[in-house]
C-alpha cells in the first residue's frame, strides 16, 4: 500500500465525490497478469548474476537505497506485559506518543506464542525454497489475488522479493468495482500450497494468534485517543486482512533496487515479524531522514496505516517505509495487515473533530480504496494509484 511523499498530482481516471463513494466511470478495464514464463528468463530466482539488474527493478535517481546505517534515535521497544507498577492507561500514552511522533514502535511480552512463530518462520522458508514451477501452482493474479506473487510493483517499479498472501478470513468479501453505480462484491478465496505439509493449518493458527495482538494494539490505540477501548473494534467486522510472507532474495546490485519501494500500508496498522538479517527503514516524521529499524529479538514491529492517521485527522502518522536488500543474504518477514471490512467508510472521528480542529479528509469507502489500490500489484500504471492524500480537504 503506497502513497508519495511529494503533493501528489490527481489522476485523471478519478471522480472524488464529497460522499463516500470513488467513482470509476473512465477506470480502465483489468488486464489480465502475465504469466510467470514471460518473466523466467531474466526475473527469476535466485537473481541473475552480477551486473545483469533488468532495468524493471532499478529505481529512479532520487529513491535509491543509502546501504549506510543511519544512526539517530531508535523507535521506541514497547512491553506489552502485565506491569502492577504501570496501569493500562499509561501503556496506552506510551504508545499514543509513539503513534504521534514516528507511527512506528516495537513490542515485546505481546503473548504470540514463539514456538508457532518458530514454526511458521521454518514453513515459509521452505515454501520459498521449493522449485519457481512449484510455486506458481498457486500463482496469484487478479482475479485470485491470494497467492504466491513474484512480480509485484510498487510506486510502478517492480520490487526484489517473491511473497506469498492469504486473506485472515476466508473468504473474504470486496467491491466489484465493474461499474461505478454497481454495489456487486466479489467473493476472494485463498489458495493453498499441498507442500510444505501442515503448511495451511499452521499459517491459520498462526493468523488468529496475530489477529488477536492487532486486537489488543488497536484497543490501546483507542484508549490513548481518551476514547472507549472497543471505538474501532465494529470497524472489523468481516474485515479484510491478510497475511504476507516475504522473501529478499540477495540482489545483485542492492544500490539500484528496492526489496519494497517507498509507500505507506492503508489500513489500520500492521503486524510485522522480521529475521535477524535487517533491511527494514523509515522516514522520521521531523525530518524526512530514512532510519534503519535494527531487529529485536522476538519482538514485532508495529506501524500505522493510512486509515488510523485519517480516523485521527492526522494526529497519529503513517509513517513512509521501505526495504534494501544486499548481496550476500536473503530475508524473510510476515506482516500482517489489519484492514477494516469492505463495507466501511474512513473519515476524521467525530470525537476529534471540532471547529478549532475541522475533518482534514472527505469520507471514503474502505472496500473500494483496497480493491483499486490492489490492481496496481501486477502492472506497470499510466497514472498514479489512489491515495488518501486524494481525499485531502482543500485549505
Amino acid at each position: 500500500m503506497n502513497i508519495l511523499s511529494s503533493k501528489p498530482t490527481r489522476p485523471s481516471m478519478w471522480t472524488i465525490f464529497s460522499s463516500p463513494t470513488l467513482s470509476l466511470a473512465s477506470a480502465p478495464k483489468s488486464l489480465p497478469c502475465p504469466s510467470i514464463s514471460a518473466f523466467s528468463v531474466v526475473h527469476t530466482y535466485p537473481p541473475p548474476p552480477m551486473g545483469s539488474l533488468d532495468s524493471a527493478f532499478i529505481q529512479e535517481a532520487g529513491h535509491r537505497p543509502n546501504l549506510k546505517m543511519v544512526e539517530g534515535e531508535g523507535i521506541p521497544l514497547i512491553d506489552l506485559s502485565d506491569s502492577p507498577a504501570r496501569t493500562r492507561e499509561e501503556l496506552a500514552s506510551e504508545i499514543g506518543n509513539a503513534c504521534k511522533k514516528w507511527g512506528f514502535f516495537q513490542v515485546i511480552n505481546h503473548g504470540v506464542p514463539l514456538g508457532l512463530r518458530r514454526r511458521v518462520e521454518e514453513l515459509v522458508k521452505e515454501f520459498f525454497d521449493q522449485p519457481l514451477e512449484e510455486k506458481t501452482k498457486v500463482k496469484r493474479d487478479e482475479v485470485h489475488p491470494m497467492g504466491y506473487h513474484d512480480s509485484e510493483h510498487t510506486k510502478n517499479v517492480r520490487d526484489w522479493k517473491e511473497v506469498f498472501d492469504f486473506f485472515l478470513q476466508d473468504p473474504t468479501l470486496i467491491p466489484a468495482l465493474s461499474h461505478p453505480e454497481d454495489k456487486s462484491l466479489r467473493k476472494l478465496t485463498n489458495q493453498w500450497p499441498q507442500n510444505p505439509p501442515q503448511f495451511r493449518e499452521t499459517c491459520e493458527e498462526y493468523a488468529r494468534e496475530v489477529e488477536k495482538l492487532a486486537f489488543k494494539l488497536l484497543e490501546l490505540i483507542s484508549l490513548s485517543l481518551g476514547l472507549p477501548a472497543d471505538r474501532f473494534n465494529g470497524y472489523f467486522k468481516e474485515q479484510t486482512s491478510f497475511l504476507r510472507f516475504n522473501h529478499y532474495p540477495p540482489c545483485p546490485q542492492p544500490e539500484l533496487a528496492l526489496g519494497v519501494g517507498r509507500h505507506k500500508d492503508g489500513g489500520a496498522l500492521t503486524v510485522l515479524s522480521q529475521d535477524s538479517v535487517g533491511g527494514l527503514q523509515i522516514q522520521r516524521r521531523s525530518d524526512g531522514e530514512w532510519i534503519s529499524i535494527s531487529p529485536t529479538p522476538d519482538a514485532y514491529v508495529i506501524n500505522l496505516g493510512n486509515a488510523m492517521q485519517v480516523w485521527t485527522n492526522d494526529l497519529y502518522w503513517s509513517a513512509e517505509h521501505r526495504v534494501v536488500v544486499n548481496t550476500e543474504k536473503e530475508r524473510f518477514s510476515i506482516p500482517f495487515f489489519f484492514f477494516p471490512g469492505h463495507h466501511v467508510s474512513v473519515k476524521p472521528l467525530d470525537e476529534i473533530t471540532n471547529e478549532e480542529n475541522p475533518p482534514k479528509y472527505k469520507e471514503f469507502n474502505w472496500g473500494v480504496f483496497f480493491a483499486t489500490r490492489n490492481r496496481s500489484d501486477y502492472k506497470k500504471q499510466e497514472v498514479e494509484n489512489i491515495q488518501i492524500d486524494h481525499f485531502k480537504v482543500s485549505e
